[in-house]
């Protein structure tokens, strides 16, 4: 198969979706790997080195798309590339088709087969290909809300571990999976007072043994919401329904509450947000204020390090491209359920049930192709 690996395009975007030593595996499976010209500089690896691996270098994406049998991108594909998408081409990026109308419909037109890294899911239920980077929007969250909680930055002047002899700042955490428990983690070693909500009792139990003190894990109402936002310095909203529209918690009536100068991060964002508030901003512009309440809507926050990112998502997403290259999509889909969950898009149907409800649009079991 030949493998095209793409440049991003979208702001301020520096991952790449496969490391030069991915392109060694790949090409040591008997594949094609092109890459486009640059598209690891961001992530500190050169072109050179892709050459080193086998790779061959390519001057446009317009070549890849059209001499390459799977394209792998990080982000969405943008409006430039929907024109280049073929029909039967494998696109294996991150989607989040739930949150893009547009998009998802531009997919449908292409025929094209898309399988999106965030719905590839294992029978317990773990997504394997989201984790990386949620671990790492997890633990970044932190870092922006404390960043943001600055005066000069538009904050209330609050230094999230406190000082001897001052309260620390008070982080609520919604939602309990791996983006939440990673940025309750970061909370808590700076010092703050940790609140982290989910609606499993389990997920609780867990995270009642395994966080520290500081951090207090509860069940998650509305009235236990709307409660704890009126103390909170920093919120993070880190829910997330499987490659379905995130559920909007934090109302517009809730932000009147809040303390003036706090600051909410919406990790799901690219889900469409949790936040009524919220709308995606980019790490060139990366907040607005709505009632004097900082909100944070970076939509690819792993990008601003894109070093760790790049490997730890390469680290995922190769035994899966290997797979998929190995075996083509039909084949890899029939041996793996995994995999199978991962098709949004298939020859002009929707066959993510999450994906055509947000839209109202038919959809069409993967069976049907398989």
């Amino acid at each position: 198969m030949i493998v095209g690996i793409l440049k991003e395009i979208k702001s301020e975007e520096n991952r790449v979706s496969m490391t030069p030593a991915g392109a060694e595996v790949m090409i040591h499976n008997g594949h094609t790997v092109l890459v486009e010209k640059n598209a690891g500089q961001g992530s500190g690896f050169l072109d050179e080195a892709y050459i080193k691996a086998g790779a061959e270098i390519v001057e446009t994406p317009q070549e890849i798309f059209a001499r390459a049998d799977m394209v792998m991108h990080v982000k969405e594909p943008l409006p430039s590339e929907y024109g280049l998408i073929r029909e039967g081409q494998i696109v294996f990026t991150y989607l989040h088709l739930a949150a893009d109308e547009t998009l998802t419909k531009a997919l449908v037109d292409s025929k094209a087969v898309c399988i999106a890294y965030e719905t590839i899911q294992k029978p317990d239920g773990s997504l394997p290909l989201l984790t990386p980077m949620s671990e790492v929007a997890g633990r970044m969250a932190i870092q922006q809300g404390a960043k943001y909680l600055e005066m000069t930055q538009g904050g209330h002047g609050v230094l999230l571990g406190g000082v001897p002899g001052v309260d620390p700042g008070t982080v609520v955490v919604i939602g309990g999976g791996v983006v939440g428990t990673n940025a309750a983690k970061m909370a808590c070693g700076l010092g703050a007072k940790v609140y982290i909500l989910d609606m499993n009792l389990d997920r609780l139990r867990y995270l009642s043994d395994i966080m520290p003190a500081n951090c207090f894990p509860l069940m998650s109402s509305p009235a236990t919401l709307r409660k704890l936002v009126r103390e909170a310095d920093v919120v993070v909203g880190a829910v997330l329904v499987a490659g379905a529209k995130a559920p909007r918690l934090v109302t517009r009536e809730m932000l009147k509450t809040m303390k003036r100068g706090s600051v909410l991060v919406d990790v799901a964002i690219d889900q469409g947000g949790c936040f009524e508030t919220s709308h995606p901003t980019t790490h060139k512009d990366p907040i607005f204020v709505v009632d004097d309440v900082v909100h944070y809507c970076v939509a690819n926050m792993p990008g601003a390090v894109a070093k760790t990112s790049t490997l730890a998502l390469t680290n995922a997403t190769l035994p899966y491209a290997v797979t998929l290259a190995n075996k083509g999509w039909k084949k890899a889909m029939q041996d793996s359920h995994e995999i199978a969950l991962g098709a949004n898009v298939i020859a002009g149907e929707i066959t993510y049930k999450g994906v055509a409800e947000a839209f109202d649009m038919p959809y069409v079991d993967v069976e049907k192709f398989l």
